[in-house]
Formats: C-alpha cells, sequence, structure tokens
C-alpha cells in the first residue's frame, strides 16, 4: 500500500469535508444549530371569510394590503388552493382534523359531533401537544367549539363588533315595528347614538331575530383594540413576547374579519375614501346556462343578504369598499404580529401559514356570501413561509399554481416538524410544493358544501355536481369567471366524464 504525501493527504481530507459540508447545505431535512431550534415553531394564521382581494394575490386591484404581500415574498403563494367546505364550521374541522366533510361528517355549521363519528382523531394542535409543544389559541379557530383544545386560549367577548352583545339586541316592542327602510335599533356607546342596520337595508335573512341583521357595514370611530381582532393580536403578541427560546410552540390565531358584519375602525374606510371602488364583474344572464339548484344556490340568501336587494338600495359600492377596508384592517394586525415575530428570536425557526377558511361572494354569480361550489367560494389564499435558518431548502417569493386544500395543511406541518402522523390523513404533504412549486401535478381538490354536493378543481378545470346529478364544467384560464357552463355539451363529455369518475373514487373510500 502506498501513503500519500502530507500535503496530498491533507488537500484530500479537505476536500472531502467540503463535499460533505455542501451535501448537508443541500439536504431539506438538515436540523438547524442550537437544541432549541431542534424543533420548528408554527404560527398559524387564520382569516374568516376571506377571499383573494389581496394585492399580492390580484383579486381585486384596489386592495391595500401591504403586509400580507411583503409576507408572499417571503414564502409561497399558492394560487390555486380550495378550503374541504365553504362554510366556517365544516371548513375548520376539515382543516383541524385533516379529513374531508364526508370522513368527518360535518357538513353544516349545525353539524357539532364530528368527535362521536371520528373517535380517536386527534385536533391538529393537540398532535403538537403531544410532541411537546406549547400549544397557544386564540379567536375564531374551530367556529366557536375550539376552547380546551389550547393549553393557553384566550376569545374575546367583542368579537363581530365593538358593542356589547346585550346592547345590540333588538327589543321586542322594535322587532314587532319594523317597516320597510326605517331604522331599528338605537344604542348607545362612548356617549354617541348609533342607529342599526347602519346601512338602512331591510333584512332578508332574519327579520325577527333579535341579534339584529348581520348583513351590515359601517366606519366606527374606535381604536383597533376596541375591535374583537385587535384584542387577538395584542394577546398573541404578548404571548410572542413571553415565550422562551427553550420550548417550540404552536399558536394559532383565528381573525373574524372581514366576516359580516363589515364593521372596522374609521381609519381602514379613510383609505378608500375618494376612489371609484371597482365592483365584480357580473352578468345578468349568468344563470341561465345552469340547472334550476344551482340558481337557487346563488340567490337564496342563506350566509348574507341577497344581492338583488343590495343593488336596490345602491349599496353594492359601500359594501364592497366595506368589505376592503376590513381586509385592510386585517393585514395590519397580521403585520403587528409579523413585527413581533421578526424581532424576536423565533423569526429563525417559525413556519407561518395564513390562510382564508373559504371564499366571499360579492355579487358574483348574482350571491353574496359564501356555500356555493363556485371558484368565488371554495377558492382561498394560502400562503406558506419557511423558517429563515432553512433559506435554500425551500422557495421563496414564489407561486404554485398546482390544486391543492385546506386539508392538506394538518399532514404538511407533520411532515415539516418532523412530528408522528397519528391517524388517516385524507390530505397530502406540500413539501414538494414548497420545495419545487413548478413541478407539474395531477392532484385534484374536492369542494363539498352540504351533503352530496361537490366541486373538483384541477389544474385547467373545475367540475361541480350537486345532489340531484346536474353538472357544471368551466375552464379555469379561459373562464374565470365561470360564465360559460360547458357540461352538456358534446366536445365535453369525457372531460365530464373522468372528474365525475375521479369524484366517485374518492367517494367510495368513505367507509
Amino acid at each position: 500500500m502506498h501513503c500519500l504525501p502530507t500535503k496530498q493527504m491533507t488537500c484530500r481530507k479537505l476536500t472531502i469535508m467540503l463535499a460533505l459540508c455542501i451535501t448537508a447545505a443541500a439536504q431539506p431535512f438538515a436540523k438547524p444549530p442550537g437544541k432549541a431550534a431542534e424543533k420548528p415553531n408554527v404560527l398559524f394564521i387564520a382569516i374568516d371569510d376571506l377571499n383573494d382581494w389581496l394585492g399580492c394575490f390580484g383579486g381585486h386591484p384596489q386592495a391595500i394590503t401591504p403586509n400580507i404581500d411583503r409576507l408572499a415574498k417571503r414564502g409561497v403563494l399558492f394560487s390555486n388552493a380550495h378550503c374541504a367546505a365553504p362554510l366556517c364550521g365544516p371548513s375548520r374541522n376539515a382543516i383541524f382534523t385533516g379529513r374531508q366533510p364526508f370522513h368527518t361528517g360535518m357538513y353544516s355549521n349545525n353539524d357539532k359531533g364530528w368527535h362521536k363519528e371520528n373517535p380517536g382523531v386527534l385536533l391538529l394542535p393537540q398532535v403538537f401537544q403531544n410532541a411537546g409543544y406549547k400549544t397557544f389559541g386564540t379567536g375564531k379557530l374551530l367556529h366557536g367549539s375550539s376552547r380546551s383544545v389550547f393549553q393557553s386560549e384566550f376569545f374575546p367577548e367583542q368579537r363581530w363588533s365593538p358593542f356589547t352583545g346585550k346592547s345590540a339586541k333588538y327589543t321586542e316592542a322594535e322587532l314587532s315595528g319594523k317597516g320597510g327602510d326605517n331604522p331599528r335599533h338605537v344604542i348607545r356607546m362612548n356617549g354617541r347614538e348609533y342607529v342599526l342596520p347602519f346601512n338602512r337595508m331591510p333584512s332578508d335573512r332574519s327579520p325577527n331575530d333579535p341579534k339584529g341583521e348581520s348583513f351590515d357595514w359601517a366606519s366606527l370611530d374606535v381604536a383597533d383594540g376596541d375591535m374583537g381582532d385587535g384584542k387577538i393580536t395584542d394577546w398573541a403578541i404578548q404571548n410572542l413576547r413571553r415565550q422562551s427560546a427553550a420550548k417550540p410552540f404552536f399558536m394559532a390565531v383565528g381573525y373574524y374579519r372581514p366576516h359580516i358584519p363589515l364593521y372596522a375602525p374609521k381609519k381602514y374606510f379613510d383609505l378608500y375614501d375618494g376612489i371609484d371602488i371597482k365592483l365584480p364583474l357580473v352578468r345578468e344572464d349568468d344563470l341561465e346556462d345552469l340547472s334550476p339548484v344551482a340558481s337557487k344556490w346563488a340567490l337564496e340568501a342563506v350566509t348574507a343578504g341577497a344581492h338583488a336587494t343590495t343593488v336596490k338600495h345602491g349599496q353594492w359600492q359601500a359594501a364592497v369598499r366595506a368589505y376592503l377596508a376590513c381586509v385592510t384592517f386585517i393585514d395590519a394586525q397580521v403585520g403587528r404580529i409579523l413585527d413581533v415575530l421578526d424581532s424576536t428570536p423565533h423569526s429563525k425557526n417559525t413556519w407561518v401559514i395564513l390562510f382564508g377558511d373559504h371564499g366571499w361572494h360579492l355579487g358574483e354569480k348574482q350571491h353574496w356570501g359564501k356555500w356555493t361550489g363556485w371558484q368565488r367560494s371554495t377558492q382561498v389564499p394560502l400562503l406558506i413561509l419557511p423558517p429563515s435558518f432553512s433559506e435554500g431548502r425551500f422557495a421563496t417569493n414564489a407561486t404554485c399554481d398546482n390544486p391543492v386544500s385546506l386539508i392538506d395543511l394538518y399532514p404538511s406541518l407533520v411532515d415539516l416538524c418532523g412530528l408522528k402522523q397519528v391517524h388517516r390523513l385524507d390530505g397530502q404533504s406540500l413539501r414538494p410544493q414548497l420545495t419545487n412549486p413548478e413541478a407539474i401535478s395531477n392532484r385534484l381538490a374536492i369542494t363539498t358544501f352540504d351533503k352530496g354536493n361537490h366541486a373538483i378543481s384541477g389544474t385547467n378545470w373545475r367540475y361541480i355536481r350537486y345532489s340531484n346529478g346536474s353538472e357544471e364544467l368551466y375552464h379555469r384560464k379561459n373562464d374565470p369567471h365561470e360564465w360559460t357552463n360547458l357540461a352538456g355539451k358534446p366536445n365535453y363529455a369525457k372531460i365530464v366524464s373522468r372528474f365525475a369518475k375521479a369524484l366517485d373514487v374518492r367517494l367510495s373510500r368513505i367507509k
């Protein structure tokens, strides 16, 4: 055996060591330095009724969302993400269980017993707690049923408005005396008198509800901290600053706005003063190629008021302005949390997830609200930001147009944080998309709106099937407003059949 000279040996050792360092740096599973950073933290931000009206998503050209926009530059923006259900309760249950509504049995906000049909299923924060994480929860997370899920919790009383619940209730005399468009309820706050509803419109949904009509909007002369979402932000910031680096944390923050009533501090409405607010594009004949059952979904005032009433009373533009103001208000709260996170050591070791629980119509399909199978209701904004220590291992300032679902968040976080999967999940880890957002995928995202009604979102196509068998088909790129239903046209029969079979295969796995 021949021995290498000392200099050659040294060079070879240096070469090998350098190669090993390069290899280690390229590993997506490599751990950051330091004992405390072995398990990454998670900041989980849920925003109620948020559609893609954000600057970074381009859903509305006048949206003012600088903080969420800067967030998008630090991670991956999913432009084709969809909820499992376009309604708060079933959507959030799907997110926190990682299972579809047709597996959890949660189809509406009235279905509360998912745990009875799914024994042994652990909610996402419980999995983190079992893995040694400190778990925090504040605001709207599991549609009012998230208490006792987290180790530390805060749920503000004044969630929907700065008014107290007692003062906002209508008296029996007011309920019996309602008529036409007359003001109906007077309350006092901070020495001022207010008349509800602010928009002066009659109720389409609940004219005899003592809680009043939630389909309302107004600019209120209050501070951010007077709103429930401001209180939520204060609590989250306080706990971020207190949290020790010695133990990883999972913090879930659930914002109520831009859910109706569209109340926000005046300064956010002022940002849109003097602007000719652009309205969504709507076709008068849009519903003519739909089945009667589909038209009923569009026109029925279930989760908000009727579009026809809004137009009749000249409130369409005012309502759109109010929605934008509420979005900007929430953007400011997100910015406050991000600023504090970035000022702490946690910033280098925290995954940030931001999403809307479902979409929201503002006149599209002649509909206000959610709970439809159309893209405006199923599509959600989704941003995922990797910890800064992982720079180079995951994409940043990137967009993924592959179809994904919010049920993918559970398996993704379990995967990315190195946790043990404890039960069957319907979603898939988004690690491949976070590594290479442009990779081609054949995935499909299924949205269920009430039992037996489903929408499938693919890369190029969207398919909808109602419980009575009626169908719709739209091309995502050529028909983004879903104005032309191609189902029933001979040239598209094969595409309809392919999606129908894919849906049947998924549904056959229910049991």
